[in-house]
């Protein structure tokens, strides 16, 4: 590709006059046929700006020829390319010439990559749309055509995705012979061919007449459900459910059922499982009538399938099952047809079956009723709860929101205990961490008493754990349980707690006590803030572990904006400015941030300055960059000047709050005062802190 001819470039690409703003262009132009495939793929993606550049007239002429013949190149070039081009029919002058993008996304149509084979038909779908119907039938349709009838299978695969864009425009003469092509297809020689066809029938099926539909869709759905090979059969079933929202109920029962009941019971578990898989689809597709004569009895074989793959797939949609079932009658099917397979799967032998099973069965409570959940539910949601596999018992605690509303949570209490002990101690730790998740909700369902009773201990164990995943969400967890409970619960039940791991002997305990404090102050307010963690916080500052000093300074930079002021000076800055002093790098510079922080903001509460009273003259407007400047005005050198005089004072009160001993920052460091808007700063000021970075050359 390196070798390969492009689009001029040079001087003669900028225009030749010599113009040097069309450079990085002819720079572009040249890195699409660099041997570097990075630099080559860098180019695609600005394709676009290197269209602008050529214009509309020789994008069309040099660009795209030069595009089609180098197609053959590196998969990721390929599908860059690819995905520019569906983009470009306003680069080549619009949709009366946006049959000359079909050439090169022809040839991308039919490489090798499924990727790209995929992404070219998507650009293609995409341009379709923006012909007209007379160049649609002279352009488009005979690429369809040429790709249809190609010697290698991906041109074929290819076609298979673009007759449901240009039928519906086509002419009465054309489409028959579209009809035509697809048929073919449906019956290749290649596996790969007749899915391809398979996937896209039902689709195709939805812009046909109803007439061929029936006469033509309908015999080529039943041949390609009855392949010699599961993966064309499996997706078959797919197109099962376009087909059969287009027909009556007559016609679903006479041609569609027949090979539905045959899918059902497919010798292949893989056409089997996406009957499972799409039965809500299918349930909605033929109707309540058709659901109860034949979609039943199907999926009661499908929930007690000899795979354990289908039966999962059947039982995760027992719900979807049962909430589109007809009113009428409705209670009756669950409890006599549904609920005993149920039953059987709360005790099946494969794991993922009844993790599937417990992530829905909850749902059917506020289906069935307080009565029937009490006296049919119940007993299977307390055996899940004692269930040995830990998702089981995580999917039923996840969702007992739907049981509390309609039997309450109680009923379920002694048993959810030993289940959320087990899951809390549980050697895995993700199963750990996702117990933890849980327990704001439960929390709120159970209620403070049972929780302070039952709970909570769990709940600091879990700041002592040894993955730190797992101490840093029982710390948010906490903070969760505060907003829920509130400030006087957490004052005397969470906050003592967590302030006695501060003597902790092990470093990790400690750092987790400051964790705790971080998200706990905002929720519990200055009060408990400043009386009972400041004081802990404070004498952290003497820890012998330089890790434990440094988020010292940034807990206190955390929790200053809730400190008065009277805090922050007899109290938070004495040992700010010993950590300012420290021996270890780490803690002298979080601590200097912390400073810098408090410094600021104590210069906003103790001079603060409105901007109603600034002057107004001689000073630049704020908005000066969307006013045209007046004779003589210098606004550069009067915002450069504000913006020192802001940096020095800022400068001079933070060297105050450290104090005299404290270290001092690098030269380079400036201190903005957050009042000003990045807007106002001038674009002078960024070239005088960053002399050596010029502006080369620009488009």
């Amino acid at each position: 590709m390196a070798g390969a001819a492009g689009p001029a470039t040079g001087s003669g690409a900028a225009g030749g006059d010599g113009d040097d703003s069309l450079y990085p262009i002819a720079v572009l132009i040249d890195e699409l046929r660099n041997e570097d495939v990075q630099l080559r793929l860098n180019s695609i993606k600005k394709l676009s700006t290197i269209a602008l550049a050529l214009g509309v007239e020789r994008t069309r002429t040099e660009l795209l020829p030069f595009l089609t013949d180098t197609i053959y190149d590196e998969d990721e070039v390929l599908l860059a390319l690819a995905e520019q081009l569906g983009n470009f029919t306003g680069l080549v002058g619009g949709p009366d010439f946006a049959h000359c993008l079909l050439p090169p996304l022809e040839s991308l149509a039919t490489v090798e990559e499924t990727v790209v084979r995929d992404k070219a038909v998507e650009s293609l779908r995409q341009i379709s749309q923006e012909h007209t119907p007379v160049a649609l039938e002279a352009h488009f349709v005979p690429l369809v055509k040429r790709l249809a009838s190609g010697d290698w299978f991906t041109s074929r695969t290819s076609a298979c995705g673009l007759f449901s864009v240009c039928y519906p425009r086509a002419s009465v003469a054309v489409k028959g012979e579209i009809r035509q092509y697809f048929r073919s297809l449906c019956s290749d020689d290649t596996p790969m061919v007749r899915r391809a066809a398979a996937s896209k029938l039902g689709e195709f099926a939805k812009v046909l007449e109803l007439d061929s539909v029936k006469s033509e869709i309908v015999p080529l759905f039943t041949n390609l459900a009855s392949d010699e090979q599961d993966s064309v059969r499996l997706l078959a079933v797919e197109a099962c459910v376009s087909i059969a929202q287009l027909l009556s109920q007559e016609d679903i029962e006479a041609l569609v059922m027949p090979t539905l009941r045959q899918a059902a019971e497919d010798k292949s578990w893989r056409v089997r499982y996406m009957v499972a898989d799409k039965f809500s689809e299918l349930q909605k597709a033929v109707g309540p009538k058709i659901t109860l004569n034949d979609l039943i009895p199907a999926f009661q074989n499908l929930l007690k399938d000899c795979e354990a793959e289908v039966r999962a797939a059947a039982a995760h949609k027992v719900k979807e099952l049962c909430e589109n079932l007809p009113m009428e009658g409705r209670e009756t099917i669950i409890m006599n047809q549904i609920l005993p397979y149920i039953k059987e799967l709360v005790s099946d032998t494969n794991q993922h079956v009844k993790s599937a099973l417990a992530s829905v069965i909850m749902g059917l409570s506020t289906i069935l009723g307080k009565e029937n959940t009490i006296e049919h539910l119940l007993p299977l949601f307390l055996a899940q709860l004692k269930d040995e596999c830990p998702e089981v018992r995580l999917n039923i605690i996840s969702n007992l929101d739907c049981v509390n509303e309609v039997i309450g949570i109680r009923q379920l209490s002694q048993s959810l205990l030993p289940a959320i002990v087990e899951l809390a101690e549980d050697a895995k730790w993700r199963v750990r961490l996702a117990i933890i998740e849980y327990m704001p909700l439960l929390a709120g369902q159970l209620g403070v008493e049972f929780f302070d009773e039952k709970l909570n201990s769990l709940c600091m164990a879990w700041l002592v754990d040894h993955v730190y995943a797992i101490r840093e969400a029982a710390t948010n967890n906490l903070m969760k349980l505060v907003q829920k409970f509130g400030t006087e619960w957490a004052q005397n039940t969470i906050v003592p707690k967590v302030l006695v791991m501060a003597n902790d002997p092990n470093y990790l305990h400690r750092m987790t006590t400051l964790f705790c404090i971080n998200a706990l102050s905002e929720a519990c307010g200055q009060e408990i803030t400043t009386k009972q963690m400041l004081p802990i916080v404070l004498k952290m500052a003497g820890d012998q572990v330089a890790n434990v000093r440094f988020n010292v300074a940034k807990s206190l930079q955390k929790i200053g904006p809730i400190l008065d002021t009277d805090a922050l000076q007899e109290e938070v800055k004495p040992v700010l400015q010993k950590l300012g002093q420290d021996e270890d790098m780490d803690v002298k510079y979080f601590a200097q941030e912390a400073i810098s922080a408090m410094a600021q903001r104590l210069r906003k509460l103790d001079f603060p300055v409105k901007d109603s009273e600034e002057p107004s003259a001689p000073g630049p407007d704020k908005n000066h960059f969307l006013r045209p400047r007046e004779p003589g005005e210098d606004t550069g050198k009067a915002q450069r000047d504000r913006v020192a005089r802001v940096a020095s004072e800022e400068a001079v009160e933070a060297d105050q709050f450290r104090g005299p001993g404290a270290a001092k920052g690098p030269a380079y460091q400036l201190h903005v005062n957050t009042r000003d808007t990045f807007p106002q700063l001038d674009t002078a000021e960024i070239v005088l802190f960053l002399p050596k970075y010029r502006l080369i050359s620009r488009i």
